[in-house]
């Protein structure tokens, strides 16, 4: 195994904990050592999650790993079910656990009998993939076990796909309910993937419209879709033009008109950042500003729509995880398994505006200009949850950016 300077990818295990873990009501238990589960907690706490009464551990000894014995098990979901009588038991095989094979899905289902909270289980262990599909688990989990049919509609709508591995998802969230309220006056039911509780998930159905902000939540919103007959949009509004498109796509799926006041204000934005004079006017030729991107692909793919607008033309994109569950990628976007290959790129580039995790700040050089996108993201705190990157408030953000940076870029 080659030196890690970084962290690795998230595996599976660890997206399908972090995206249980806010669903109130409800409780993991993490079938492995005590260990795993422990060094886990950092991660999930750096990502705003409460650990106390959401995650816990039987662990287990090495007698247990030899002989099979899952008594350790049985005994914690009987006593986790009776200090905190959860509705859910979301029961998580740790690396150990899924290596060895044992038959979680079997344990809860004779384990269901001598308890009152309904068991639910994942045997991934952090074996199909890195966290992209853990992601994908969960959400097509929810939506398959826990989502009520239902032919009953509101005017509200879910948004499926925001994890909290994504930095200021919580800020995006929010931007995105701010502007459903002032584009249609609707509020939102539940975030699949943050928090909500139990009840949240089983009425979703209700919801008139569901929207896919990953392309991980897609087979999410498609058992929905034919559970309760609710129809979906698949993007996330980044820039002036993607959001008023966004909010297009939108207004076409639930039949209502988007208030004529953001449509005015959006287009008046879009005006102002179309080149009107300078050089390109005169004539004369200039070589256009460049941007690096790394981040998931959905982000990636954001951020692209949103260079586009302010005029920059991205050099490059590179994903932080796997794109074999792509089925149709951008052929711009490239993933690179191994750390040395990407820390050989990042040192490469030359005079850009680079946007990704603090693994390409750390390495790319003082002569380009950094913000920070993606995780991951070891040595900051997000606490704000109303600076978004996505929508109008962050296209406002990226146009100030743009306007500050240093003139070595071009800019």
């Amino acid at each position: 195994m080659s030196l890690c300077r970084f962290y690795p990818a998230p595996s599976d295990r660890m997206a399908i904990i972090w995206s249980l873990m806010p669903v109130k009501n409800a409780v993991v238990l993490e079938y492995g050592p005590a260990g795993t589960t422990h060094f886990g907690g950092g991660l999930y706490s750096s990502f705003g999650i409460e650990l106390g009464r959401t995650l816990y551990t039987t662990h287990i000894s090495e007698d247990d790993v030899i002989m099979g014995d899952v008594s350790r098990l049985e005994n914690a979901i009987r006593e986790v079910d009776a200090a905190y009588n959860p509705e859910i038991i979301f029961v998580v095989a740790s690396a150990v656990i899924a290596v060895i094979g044992t038959d979680i899905a079997g344990v809860c289902r004779y384990m269901q009998e001598e308890v009152n909270a309904r068991l639910i289980s994942f045997e991934e262990g952090g074996f199909r993939g890195d966290y992209t599909y853990g992601l994908k688990s969960v959400y097509r989990m929810l939506a398959k076990e826990v989502v009520q049919p239902t032919d009953e509609k509101e005017k509200v709508f879910n948004i499926l796909g925001a994890s909290l591995g994504a930095w200021r998802m919580r800020s995006d969230v929010w931007e995105i309910q701010q502007l459903m309220k002032e584009a249609f006056g609707w509020d939102c039911h539940f975030v699949m993937g943050m928090e909500c509780n139990v009840e949240d998930i089983e009425t979703a159905g209700k919801a008139a419209v569901n929207l896919v902000i990953r392309n991980e939540a897609l087979q999410a919103a498609e058992i929905i879709k034919d559970k309760c007959g609710t129809p979906y949009v698949y993007g996330a509004p980044y820039g002036y033009k993607g959001t008023l498109e966004w909010l297009k796509q939108i207004a076409q799926v639930i039949g209502q008109e988007i208030n004529p006041a953001l449509v005015k204000r959006l287009e008046e934005k879009i005006r102002r950042l179309m080149p009107m004079g300078g050089p390109m006017a005169m004539g004369l030729t200039r070589e256009k500003p460049k941007a690096y991107l790394q981040a998931d692909y959905d982000t990636l793919l954001g951020f692209k729509q949103a260079m586009t607008e302010l005029d920059i033309d991205v050099a490059g994109m590179i994903c932080s995880h796997s794109l074999k569950s792509i089925e149709v990628a951008d052929r711009q976007i490239k993933h690179y398994p191994k750390e040395k290959d990407r820390i050989n790129l990042f040192k490469s580039v030359k005079n850009r505006w680079c946007l990704g995790s603090e693994e390409m700040e750390r390495y790319c050089g003082e002569d380009n200009c950094f913000t920070l996108i993606s995780a991951p993201f070891v040595s900051r705190s997000q606490t704000a949850t109303h600076l978004p990157f996505m929508g109008e408030k962050g296209m406002d953000y990226l146009v100030e950016l743009k306007s500050g940076l240093n003139r070595k870029i071009n800019i």
